[in-house]
Parts: structure tokens; sequence; C-alpha cells
């Protein structure tokens, strides 16, 4: 089939990736000029492993071409998946529909025959219905432009293999429309026949299931910290208590690793997005969400309390070493990022701070140009009073503390992933604290 992915981002890039996969011919649409001369390139847009290679390798077979007008895409395909961002406002809580409000409007403004617009980007509870309500008005008299809505399960810096197996897919359809549910089920087919469930439900409940998604991952991920925290307090092991909970076969082991908390494009801005949509419904027991996003934000503060308290009180004038910017390791994006929202807070009370991410830099220069940058983790070190493990890279968690000890002012490292062995470190001569456990004695001397 002929089909079309408008917003060729961190979704739109893999999504329109795997439908060429299984054998349709796929044309981006990319509004931003720079993105698009990338893909034309054959190159990816931004770092995600696998993404570049399948781009050039769909670019020589033709089964992937890149534009940047709708005309085009009305022309070339009668089925549309929509993957434009759909950010936190400024200012508020709520979702910001104009990206994908402008999208569904210019498809079907320009449909010259029926066509199906399927909209990807997270988005909440009674938007799809809005949308079908814009493309009818849209659309030319005597086109019939329908909207369903498929929500992603995508994630960064595994988003191409999740694409081309997906877990799951879920799709809406409004009750009218049955012809667009035997679509889809045609187009999906290389998948459902290889064992994935589709679930076929209303415009609402597929809606629902992203943002319900992330909704449960981020309350499992604050509740392992709100843990942590007790830990701290009272010298039981959040490691350990983490192992614990992951062998109950009622919780199992993902997104339990305490630490600085998540962040990045979509957790963040979906769980506030969907406290403000259930406010304006009138749903008291949202309330619980503004608890969840507080306790992830008051992982970086402690974080930053930490340092302050390992500096002797004041971070005035103290160079701190920060590994890690990304808001996870494996990808290069710092969207809500806890470690770039640290090293920010550090710059701000006076710190001098050097970050290292293996993939981030550049964005951290365009970005945080105040912040300055060590091309390698040990050049970060160089004269620093205090070294913050922010990120779990693995590098970092195989680096060898013996090595080290001598490029720091004072080997101190606050280990806000718990990923660095402890003990290694300690035996080579570091004062340690890792979030989750007991501080220790951490070394205030100026040097």
């Amino acid at each position: 089939m002929q089909l079309t992915v408008v917003g060729i981002g961190r979704l739109g890039a893999p999504y329109a990736a795997s439908l060429a996969g299984i054998g349709h011919h796929v044309l981006g649409v990319e509004a931003d000029l720079a993105t698009l001369a990338k893909l034309q390139a054959g190159r990816a847009p931004f770092d995600e492993p696998g993404l570049g290679e399948t781009i050039a390798q769909h670019a020589v077979t033709g089964r992937m071409r890149f534009t940047d007008s709708y005309d085009d895409a009305a022309a070339f395909a009668d089925v549309h998946f929509v993957c434009v961002p759909t950010p936190q406002q400024h200012g508020a809580l709520a979702a910001d529909l104009s990206f994908i409000e402008a999208a569904v409007t210019g498809l079907a403004r320009r449909a010259r025959r029926d066509c199906l617009i399927v909209a990807k980007s997270s988005v909440p509870v009674g938007t799809a219905d809005r949308l079908g309500q814009l493309a009818h008005q849209a659309a030319r008299p005597g086109v019939t432009v329908s909207v369903a809505y498929s929500p992603d399960f995508l994630r960064e810096s595994t988003s191409m293999h999740d694409a081309a197996h997906p877990s799951r897919i879920i799709v809406g359809i409004p009750a009218h429309r049955p012809q667009d549910e035997t679509l889809l089920r045609t187009l999906w087919r290389p998948w459902t026949e290889a064992g994935v469930d589709l679930i076929v439900t209303n415009l609402a409940t597929a809606e629902l299931a992203k943002s319900a998604a992330n909704g449960f991952l981020a309350t499992k991920i604050s509740y392992i910290n709100f843990i942590s925290a007790i830990c701290e307090k009272t010298g039981a092991d959040v490691r350990a208590l983490s192992r614990s909970l992951a062998l109950d076969p009622r919780i199992g082991p993902a997104m339990l690793d305490a630490g600085l908390g998540f962040g990045g494009s979509c957790i963040p801005k979906d769980i506030r997005a969907l406290y403000e949509r259930a406010t304006e419904l009138d749903v008291p027991e949202a309330r619980f969400l503004r608890d969840i996003d507080a306790i992830n934000i008051r992982r970086r503060h402690r974080v930053v309390a930490l340092a302050r308290e390992a500096a002797g009180g004041t971070l005035t004038g103290k160079r701190i070493a920060i590994w890690g910017a990304a808001f996870k390791p494996g990808t290069d994006d710092l969207r809500d990022s806890p470690a770039l929202a640290v090293a920010r807070d550090l710059h701000t009370e006076g710190a001098e701070v050097v970050v290292h991410d293996p993939k981030a830099l550049p964005a951290v220069r365009e970005e945080a140009p105040h912040l300055q940058t060590a091309d390698t983790p040990e050049q970060a070190l160089d004269g620093a009073h205090l070294l913050l493990h922010l990120t779990g890279w693995e590098p970092y968690r195989h680096a060898d503390p013996a090595l080290l000890t001598g490029r720091m002012a004072t080997p101190r490292v606050i280990d806000a992933r718990g990923t660095l062995d402890s003990d290694a470190w300690a035996k080579a001569g570091w004062a340690i604290t890792t979030l989750g456990a007991k501080p220790t004695a951490l070394a205030t001397q100026d040097t």
C-alpha cells in the first residue's frame, strides 16, 4: 500500500521505517527544512540506534521518500499517519494540540478522494473526536475524510525494534466507520499474522491507552523513589528492595530502578495532560498524579542538596563534573532531562559545571551554552571538587575508579542512578553517596 507519515521525528521516523519494512511504500512529510534535507540525503535527523541505516536502505529500495508538501501527501496515499509533536503548553499543564490540528486540517483540505487519517501523537481523551470534526469541516464537498486513533508505544533508544516488533496495536475507530477497521487490518496484517495482538475499540479508549500506560509507569517509578527516600533515612537498601519487588509476579522488574527519576518527551507531559484533562472532567482522583510528578521533581532537588552538602554548604566557585546529560542512556534527547535540570540548577547556584555525555554533547552546547562540556568522561573530572553520575550510560558503570582518583581536586561522587559499584569506588579512595542508601560522610574540606 501507499501510505504517508506526517511528522518525521522520534515517533514518525521509526514508525515510517517500520511500515516500509513490512512492504508498504511510505511518503514522509516533514516541515522542518533542515530535518527534511537530512532525510532526503538518506540520513537520520537525530541519534537513534539503527535509524540511519534503515533510512538509507529504504531510500535505495524506493520504499521511503520525503517531502514538505501536503499536496504531494494527499495525492500519494489514502491512509495518512500523523505523528507530529503534542508538547506541553507553555505556562500550563495541558497539551498543545496546534500541530496535530494543523496536520489533520491540512491533509483534509487537500484530499481529492476519500481518505483515512490515523492520529498517533499522544493526545488527551476526547481529542480524536474533535479532529474528526475538523477534518469533516475542512474536506472538499463530496470527499469523506475520517479520523481514527492508534497510540504509539515506542521507547527512545529502542524505538526501531519497538516499531518493527510492536508489543500490541490499539486502534480506535468511529462506530459508523467499520470499513476503516477492515482497511487497517489489511495494512497491519504482517504484524498480526506474526502474533501481535490487535485491539479495536472506540476513540476514547484508544486515546487513554497511551496516557494510562505512561501514568502507570510514572507511578511505579515515583513509588520506588518514595521508598528510596525512606531508605536514605533508615539505612535500608533500595536495590535489595527493588529486587524483592521484582520477584513478585504481580509487580515485575520493569521501572523499579530507584534514582533520579523519569524524564523525556512523553511521560512527564503525558501525566500532566492526563491530570489536566481529568480535572476538566471533574475526576478528583487525578490529584495523585500531581504527587507522582512532585516526587519525581524532588529527586532532582535531593541531588542538588547532596551536592551542596558535599561542597561544604555552598556551590559557589566549586567545579562540578557531570556524567550524563540525556534523559536516559542510548539517546541524545535532552527534553525534560533530569540530568540537565540538575546541571542547570548547580550552575544557577554558582558552580562551575562540566558535562560529559556519550551522545548528547552537541545538544548540550546548543541548549545550555552556559555549561562547560568535556569530550571524555576523564576530562570532565580534571580539577573537580565533586562528580555527579546522572545518566546511567554503560561506560560510566565500567569506569575504573582507581584510575580516576588523581584527576579530582577531591575524590567525591554522588551516584544518582545507583549503577556504580560503591564498594569498588570506596576502596579506590572515593567518598561515595548513592541515592536510596543512607548517606555516608562526604568530605567537605576545601582544597
